[in-house]
């Protein structure tokens, strides 16, 4: 059994016995309770085989090794919205987020900006929509699809207000800011921007985007 701060147990399968069938998925699919029981090895025992993966759509779905501009421009959009926004929250890095009620979604956003109780809880592995108020994904090219079509959706799907998704102009950060609207349910564009960004919502934020620290 696990709890993990949405407030309820999860039974949990034994994901052992299900990696015995591999690369074959259980019945039904995998949960989003399954990825805390995954091993950081893989079945046949490829090191790390597990450390970085996912959940989309019932799918586990296997992250690249980072290129230089998304691991620097992660780690420069959180160290500035760290100067910036409230005490109330804090931006953390490539965190799960648990969506939806049907075990089915498990992203991991690159930059999120978490309510600081939930932040503080070092035992967490991944967050709910609710305590997240921005969530940012830097597109690599094996990721272009996800990052542009299937992550929005679900991440406005949740109620999740805010989504910036970064892209690479000639290893220079374009965001695309992107705020929800909650009769629809749907994320409509609200700005584009290339080297510097400011914004009000949802909080002031300025950001040098060529300046970003490395």
């Amino acid at each position: 059994m696990t709890t993990n701060g949405d407030g309820g147990n999860a039974t949990l399968r034994d994901v052992t016995s299900v990696l015995a069938d591999w690369p074959y998925p259980p019945p039904g699919g995998w949960t989003a309770d399954d990825l805390d029981l995954l091993p950081s090895d893989g079945p046949n025992g490829e090191l790390d085989f597990f450390k970085h993966v996912e959940l989309v759509d019932g799918a586990l779905i296997f992250r690249s090794p980072q290129k230089r501009f998304h691991e620097r421009v992660l780690y420069g959009l959180r160290t500035v919205l760290n100067v910036q926004v409230p005490e109330k929250v804090v931006a953390v890095g490539q965190m799960d987020v648990k969506l939806g009620q049907r075990q089915r979604q498990r992203p991991c956003p690159d930059v999120s900006l978490v309510d600081s109780g939930a932040a503080e809880d070092d035992g967490r592995t991944y967050y709910l929509p609710e305590e997240i108020c921005l969530v940012v994904e830097v597109v690599s090219p094996e990721s272009e699809y996800r990052d542009r079509e299937v992550k929005p959706q679900r991440y406005s799907a949740a109620g999740i207000p805010h989504f910036w998704r970064v892209e690479n102009n000639d290893n220079r950060p374009v965001v695309y800011v992107y705020e929800l609207d909650p009769a629809t349910r749907t994320y409509a564009v609200t700005g584009i921007y290339h080297s510097r960004l400011a914004v009000e919502v949802p909080f002031p934020i300025e950001i040098d985007l060529d300046g970003l620290p490395r």
